[in-house]
């Protein structure tokens, strides 16, 4: 086994990729540039709801953006050509972690994806051919890599893949409501086109297909007989949804990664046909060997054990959203809602109820249905308080949260102030109410009178706390 890990394998593959990614992220910094995203997320705000414990991004969400996405571009551009590589993928990978790591308004899987993806290139000799750093010095050239860079990529992607797979094994999902939702809001769309997606036979199609292509996708590119027959199917999976669900590069950037299931030598043939033909037979390098041992391993046992760990947090993610971000659990659900807050002065005992408008936009407060950025708006709205002299307790009085359209339910406990808890990546927090409290059920003294000896009981002591 570690004797295949370093088995010389042509580099074309790699080669290749290094170009997509590039062409990849210079689309996306350039259209966030052109199509004011940066604007949007960044610019005409306020505040922002960062990865919790990268707050002091915030000092940095200003015009400072333009030069960021700016830069990006430029150091796409730097890997693309394969100039001074190491210096622009190691850029871009930490301007990006700027943008996404300071941002979950316009949150997506892709954007988590293009992270990972730059993190590992930064690791990688991506730059030994085709590029400018081989011909200012021939030294760095090479024809080939170790394997286990090929089988890197394969690994990752399958994770995306089969974790995908497994959180589409729900109720919701297998009949039909998360593509019936996902269809029903689309507008602007042919009369013709309309028509085919309200049918339930469609959505129900659809539905199935999602998990076929998940599922089967990688074992079937890395099967020879079937490894064009499952290109076919991704540039039609990767198209259809490029179209309907307009998300960006990434139905691009996933096709990039064919590359690594050909044979080596498949690629040279198609991309490089002036490159030397050289048979490794099996002739080993120890290129790499301490970065495989002491990153890539590492790294590979994360990405496999990472998207686990909601199995092990109580309660369903689906509704508590506890291990749902970096586990690969892609447009599984529609989840609306908006939190109101009451603050209460701990000094004077004044109450005040919280105008979200006062520090966020529309967008922004659509997001305020999930633990996470509640328990963050508690800490803003705290911290403005404070700037003005006040100690104050934030709580979330009104916190009806629909997930897929069903029945709205209260989501967090009235009675806690949030301003004063803690929060964990790994573990359940107790003011996140079980999915089956009724919305009510605060409110309801009889309600709460009958439920005495059920296991709401712990509940039935704040039956009196307003909505």
């Amino acid at each position: 086994m570690w004797q295949q890990a370093f088995k010389k394998i042509d580099n074309s593959s790699l080669i290749v990729f290094r170009i997509f990614f590039g062409i990849v992220f210079f689309a996306e910094a350039v259209g966030a540039l052109a199509l004011k995203w940066v604007d949007r997320n960044f610019i005409d705000t306020t505040t922002n709801f960062t990865f919790i414990g990268f707050e002091w991004l915030l000092s940095l969400q200003n015009e400072t953006m333009y030069m960021v996405f700016g830069l990006m571009a430029v150091a796409s551009l730097g890997v693309i050509f394969g100039f001074k590589y190491r210096i622009s993928i190691i850029s871009l990978t930490l301007l990006w972690s700027l943008a996404y790591f300071g941002q979950k308004t316009s949150y997506n899987n892709h954007y988590y994806l293009m992270w990972l993806i730059g993190l590992m290139m930064c690791f990688l000799p991506a730059n030994a051919n085709a590029s400018f750093d081989a011909k200012i010095n021939p030294a760095i050239k090479k024809n080939y890599m170790p394997q286990w860079i090929r089988w890197a990529f394969i690994i990752q992607v399958s994770c995306v893949y089969i974790y995908a797979t497994v959180a589409k094994f729900y109720p919701d999902w297998l009949d039909g409501t998360v593509t019936r939702n996902m269809f029903m809001s689309m507008k602007n769309m042919p009369d013709y086109v309309q028509n085919l997606f309200q049918k339930t036979e469609f959505q129900l199609f659809i539905a199935y297909m999602g998990i076929a292509f998940d599922g089967l996708i990688v074992p079937a590119l890395l099967w020879k007989r079937t490894r064009w027959l499952a290109i076919i199917a991704s540039l039609i999976f990767h198209i259809f949804n490029s179209i309907t669900l307009q998300i960006g590069v990434f139905p691009y950037f996933a096709l990039s990664f064919c590359v690594f299931f050909f044979q080596p030598n498949q690629i040279r043939n198609f991309f490089f046909r002036k490159k030397p033909k050289e048979n490794y037979g099996n002739q080993t390098t120890t290129i790499g060997l301490n970065t495989f041992k002491y990153f890539f391993v590492p790294y590979l046992i994360i990405q496999v054990l990472l998207p686990l760990r909601h199995w092990v947090i109580p309660g369903n993610v689906l509704w508590t959203e506890e291990g749902h971000r970096l586990s690969w659990r892609m447009m599984l659900r529609s989840r609306s809602g908006e939190v109101k807050f009451k603050v209460v002065d701990k000094k004077t005992g004044d109450t005040v109820q919280f105008s979200n408008d006062e520090m966020l936009n529309k967008k922004q407060r659509a997001r305020l249905n999930t633990p996470d950025v509640i328990w963050q708006m508690a800490q803003k709205i705290k911290d403005r308080f404070k700037k003005e002299g006040k100690d104050v307790a934030v709580y979330a009085i009104r916190s009806n949260v629909r997930i897929n359209s069903q029945t709205s339910k209260r989501l967090i406990d009235p009675k806690v102030d949030l301003a004063a808890e803690k929060w964990s990546h790994f573990k359940h927090h107790d003011w996140i109410l079980d999915e089956n409290v009724p919305k009510d059920f605060y409110l309801n003294k009889r309600s709460i009178e009958n439920l005495n000896k059920s296991k709401f009981q712990k509940y039935s002591t704040e039956s009196s706390h307003p909505n």
